[in-house]
């Protein structure tokens, strides 16, 4: 047996092939996305025994294999669910501070020309002309207002599409991922082209979502999302869907299938786009709809108030100048069902008091026999409701009817009180004349105890006999705890002793007036009722509304809950913007990572070019030594 030169020759030769061809193929997929720099692993057969001696054999390729770091992996994948995340917030947090800023400004100008109008009526309040232009102007603002609400719904509507359209390509890649996991298996897990397709998809993966990545022994890979969703286990495909909301029906959810099963998915714990998507949804883009809806509704309680207060042009109370806060229209969407209660209460929400509304949302729940509580979906505060008949009061500003059905242990209902009203905010009264510019005069005596309010809520004879006006007032005494009254006339002269009427209302003398008490007591109120179409003085009252306190508890004029929900969005976009920064250091310090360990360097590559064609010529300078040595051998024995 002697050293068989010759093959060790083709062995190098061989090795020094494929090295190359490794290198080559490097060189040429240095700019292929998501391709893994590989390399040779290259190894000696096993020696030979000759004399006392031990002599190499030659040399071979044992695998050839991708660099690859799974921490640096994993590190990337990170890097990249949140700076998707970050990059989608600042996106879509971009677009509503573009419609604040742009669409909505109109509303405040709008709001603003209103009160214009209103200050010009009041110095000419008989002038038909201002009076048709004041509602000129309330049309424009509730139009301006109904216009913002119809972009924030094509907010909601925008981004439902994105979340369908991001789960059907989870879909689609889950599907790649199972097929691509079934090769591996045959293979052992030694598909480098396979491999690398797998890592692009699952970073591709990880700009919608977090996710966790579970090596097989079969060379396969199971895909989690956030934690809490198996969406790819071996070559079984998990499917991520949509479905409508539950209480809200525009407010889709996120849920994953697996065969027969379904199970509901918590937007919360994904990351990535997402997750982006949901939280804007629900944390800024809901709250913005609630606050406009706010606003809707303290422009026309605020409005609907002044004009009950005063006259119009034919000496009756004033009607309402915008749709009433408790309508139909206004009220659409103020409660959302569960769809798992069992029990049928339909419920009705009522605005009792504007000022006191937060835009906020609650959550009320019903516990047998007979406990109801009232969540701040905001605060968590947990408020208890006293049921009073068929009315569940306590709510900050509003109150809950049942206007049908049962309630059953553990029934849950979302209650948004300002939803809805900034798409009914609309001008009802279309005859100028009835702006109610003019004011009765109501003296309240020195001595009252304070408890004791009285509104004119009706006149119905001018022509009655007693009617209270100018030189002929009238003084009711009004007993809250007797539910009594006695009238005087200007002269002294006792129209009326002991009078009973049932509260809240006192109709005689041609008009009708509401008396609110807040405790028992005798109060007297002297009455002017007479009209003069030149009167101002409820016009002045409207106009001062512009810098009244009546919204948020009396801290907020109505220009001021729009330009505070615009300032909350300002500022939550300049976080994002910041984040998107943040995040884009943390991406790009991983991805450098990433390409340090597994990206193709060309210099590097070069180098091993020239390297690996020296031994290949070496080899080859080897054979042909051999060939030499044979030659001379036969030449020598002929």
């Amino acid at each position: 047996m002697t050293i068989d030169l010759l093959n060790i020759a083709r062995t190098g030769v061989m090795a020094s092939q494929s090295q190359l061809g490794v290198t080559g193929n490097n060189i040429a997929n240095v700019n292929t996305e998501g391709y893994h720099r590989q390399v040779v692993n290259q190894t000696t057969y096993e020696s030979q025994r000759l004399g006392n001696s031990f002599y190499g054999t030659g040399a071979y390729v044992a695998s050839v294999k991708r660099v690859y770091n799974e921490y640096a992996a994993r590190e990337l994948r990170l890097g990249v669910t949140a700076q998707a995340e970050a990059q989608t917030s600042y996106n879509k947090m971009s677009e509503l501070d573009q419609l604040f800023s742009q669409v909505g400004q109109a509303i405040p100008t709008s709001l603003n020309d209103l009160f214009a109008g209103i200050n010009n009526l009041a110095d000419l309040p008989a002038d038909l002309g201002i009076r048709g232009s004041v509602l000129t102007s309330a049309s424009q603002m509730a139009a301006s207002v109904n216009q913002m609400q119809a972009q924030l719904h094509g907010q909601m509507t925008q981004t439902n599409d994105q979340i369908e359209a991001i789960t059907d390509r989870i879909n689609e890649i889950s599907k790649e991922l199972a097929n691509i996991n079934q090769e591996l298996m045959k293979t052992g897990g030694a598909d480098n082209q396979l491999l690398d397709k797998q890592d692009a998809l699952i970073n591709e993966l990880s700009e919608f979502a977090q996710v966790n990545v579970i090596p097989l022994d079969t060379g396969a890979k199971s895909i989690m999302l956030g934690g809490a969703v198996m969406l790819v286990s071996g070559e079984v495909a998990m499917t991520m869907g949509t479905s409508v909301g539950d209480p809200y029906p525009d407010e889709l959810k996120l849920s994953a299938t697996s065969g027969f099963q379904s199970l509901n998915v918590n937007p919360s714990r994904l990351g990535g786009q997402l997750g982006a998507l949901y939280d804007f949804r629900d944390n800024n883009l809901i709250p913005a709809r609630n606050e406009l809806g706010q606003l809707a509704l303290g422009i026309a309680d605020a409005f609907n108030t002044a004009q009950a207060q005063g006259f119009d042009m034919s000496g009756n109370v004033g009607q309402d100048l915008f749709l009433d806060i408790n309508d139909p229209l206004m009220s659409n969407g103020r409660v959302g069902e569960f769809s798992t209660n069992a029990g049928s209460a339909n419920l009705r929400v009522n605005i009792d008091d504007v000022q006191a509304l937060t835009g906020g949302a609650y959550e009320l729940t019903f516990s047998a026999p007979g406990t109801y509580e009232l969540k701040d979906l905001d605060s968590g505060n947990i408020t208890p409701l006293t049921l009073s008949g068929t009315v569940l009061s306590g709510g900050a500003g509003f109150s809950i009817h049942l206007d049908s059905g049962a309630f059953a242990d553990g029934d849950r209902f979302e209650i948004r009180p300002t939803a809805g009203a900034a798409a009914g905010l609309q001008v009802v009264m279309t005859d100028p004349k009835g702006i109610a510019a003019a004011a009765p005069k109501i003296t309240a005596a020195s001595g009252n105890s304070g408890n004791t309010q009285v509104q004119i809520t009706a006149i119905t004879d001018r022509s009655a006999a007693n009617f209270p006006g100018y030189g002929s007032e009238l003084t009711f005494s009004i007993n809250t705890a007797a539910n009594t009254y006695d009238v005087t006339a200007a002269d002294g002269t006792a129209l009326a002793t002991g009078v009973s009427y049932t509260p809240p209302s006192i109709s005689a003398f041609g008009f009708t007036m509401d008396v609110s008490s807040t405790a028992a007591a005798t109060d007297s109120f002297t009455l002017d009722l007479s009209f003069a179409p030149g009167d101002n003085t409820n016009a002045i009252a409207m106009a001062k509304l512009s810098d009244s306190k009546l919204m948020n508890g009396g801290k907020s004029t109505l220009v001021d809950v729009f330009e505070n929900t615009k300032q909350d969005v300002g500022s939550h976009t300049k976080a994002a913007e910041v984040r998107v920064g943040s995040a884009d250091a943390i991406y790009q310090q991983a991805f450098s990572r990433m390409e340090s360990e597994s990206g193709v360097n060309l210099d590097e590559e070069a180098a091993n070019l020239l390297r690996f064609q020296q031994s290949y010529q070496a080899s080859a300078r080897i054979m042909q030594t051999a060939q030499q040595i044979f030659d001379t051998l036969f030449s020598s024995v002929r």
